[in-house]
């Protein structure tokens, strides 16, 4: 007969996580940690905390995908607050879910006001 301390941890496998399961890089447990802390309801179904983790790391990419790109644009490595800052205030439906948010270190989107193009247009036209 083969002795149990010969197969030690054969039969044993770790415990799978939700974040696993659902293929997800955002911890589905510490979501539901805080939607639990938050009391933002009495009772929370068990897949709420999953669909709400996959939402939050589906705009996380898009948002960082989108700062990635100005980046490059700025021809520039590393991505700063002042690219996610530009990047949302481009996107016009991004914007709409970020319209309160200040992003610290970012600085403001840059304006040209229409009276100085104005300006600007009359004296090429004069010069023609």
């Amino acid at each position: 007969m083969i002795s149990s301390a010969n197969n030690k941890g054969a039969g044993t496998s770790r415990r799978k996580l939700r974040s696993e399961k659902a293929a997800l890089q955002f911890s589905v447990s510490r979501v539901e940690y805080s939607l639990k802390k938050g009391r933002y309801c009495r009772r929370l179904g068990a897949t709420a905390p999953v669909y709400l983790a996959a939402v939050l790391e589906n705009l996380v990419a898009e948002v960082l995908e989108m700062a990635a790109n100005v980046t490059e644009k700025h021809k520039r490595i590393v991505i700063k607050p002042r690219h996610i800052m530009l990047a949302v205030r481009n996107d016009v439906e991004v914007n709409k879910l970020f319209h309160g948010v200040t992003i610290s270190a970012s600085g403001v989107v840059p304006k040209t006001r229409k009276e100085l193009d104005r300006r600007k247009r009359r004296s090429t036209s004069q010069a023609d």
